[in-house]
């Protein structure tokens, strides 16, 4: 555990404190000060901080910082289709029907098992053991291009341009009807079902601030090629959002209740390009992924 001792000055005083921490703690990102905050490594008087306190003149800050935990994960030699590498970063085309990270059900096979293989001891911890490397995620059945940090530098880096919603995230998806505008925005809040907690919805009362841009590329008769641009990255926003305006995406399981007329393993939605401020360069890099074959042989068949 490192231990690092602060004293506000007057000038900084009333300030919350996970922005007060981040100006003064440059190498932590204001999302992993928060988890420090909500876990109780930060006291302040002697006392365990609350999320939301202003700090005052004089306060004796402590900032408990854990160290790493090695992940009990067992690598898995799982062949990665790796789009870029270097020391800080790799971006991977997921494939479907791959989980990101060990969770209840999936302890193997996961994307994490794979770069536990590949990358050895060489992925960031932030956010936790069980996602080493792991800076944001796409659903299991949503193929394409994913960002994973090497270290906790790159990993505070990319979160930042994730929280101030800097990256450029395109994905492309097949939608059930033919939608009118050929382009659009959706803006609207997103959280947990009211009566069905083990999935997302519109929620006007406790969702969080979500848009989605579309742009229409292509009419079929029954349905309609998009591509989509997230301001935001909300759990399952595009499906959501999608069907809230009563155009799901074709092959949601969750969101769609129309039947599908084609064998499909979940939606059919791929993360396109993903671009960003490489954490050590700094320069803007962007990278895209191959549409999948199932995705090109959908599109001709529909096409027939």
């Amino acid at each position: 555990m490192n231990h690092n001792m602060f004293v506000v000055e007057e000038e900084l005083s009333d300030i919350r404190i996970d922005k007060y921490l981040t100006a003064i703690i440059p190498n932590l990102s204001r999302t992993y000060i928060q988890k420090l905050l909500k876990e109780g490594y930060i006291l302040v008087n002697n006392n365990i901080c609350r999320a939301n306190y202003k700090v005052q003149a004089d306060d004796r800050i402590l900032v408990s910082i854990p160290e790493p935990v090695s992940a009990q994960i067992e690598a898995e030699n799982i062949p990665l289709d790796i789009l870029y590498e270097d020391d800080d970063i790799l971006i991977v085309n997921k494939p479907k029907n791959m989980v990101v990270h060990p969770a209840a059900g999936h302890n193997t096979g996961t994307l994490v098992n794979a770069l536990m293989y590949h990358c050895k001891d060489h992925l960031s911890l932030i956010n936790g053991v069980l996602r080493p490397g792991i800076v944001h995620r796409i659903d299991k059945d949503t193929t394409g291009a994913l960002i994973v940090c090497k270290n906790d530098f790159s990993h505070n880096y990319i979160a930042e341009q994730l929280k101030k919603h800097s990256i450029t995230r395109k994905y492309i998806g097949i939608i059930q009807g033919c939608l009118k505008e050929e382009t659009g925005t959706i803006q609207a809040p997103i959280g947990r079902h009211p009566t069905n907690r083990k999935v997302m919805a519109v929620n006007y009362n406790n969702g969080k601030d979500a848009i989605t841009h579309y742009k229409v590329l292509k009419h079929f008769q029954q349905y309609t090629l998009v591509e989509f641009q997230l301001e935001t990255g909300r759990t399952h926003q595009i499906r959501v959002h999608m069907a809230s305006i009563h155009h799901p995406l074709l092959g949601d399981s969750v969101y769609n209740h129309n039947k599908c007329p084609y064998k499909l393993e979940g939606q059919c939605l791929h993360a396109k390009t993903i671009g960003f401020i490489h954490p050590t360069t700094k320069e803007y890099m962007e990278f895209e992924a191959p549409i999948p074959d199932y995705m090109k042989k959908l599109i001709d068949t529909i096409l027939d």
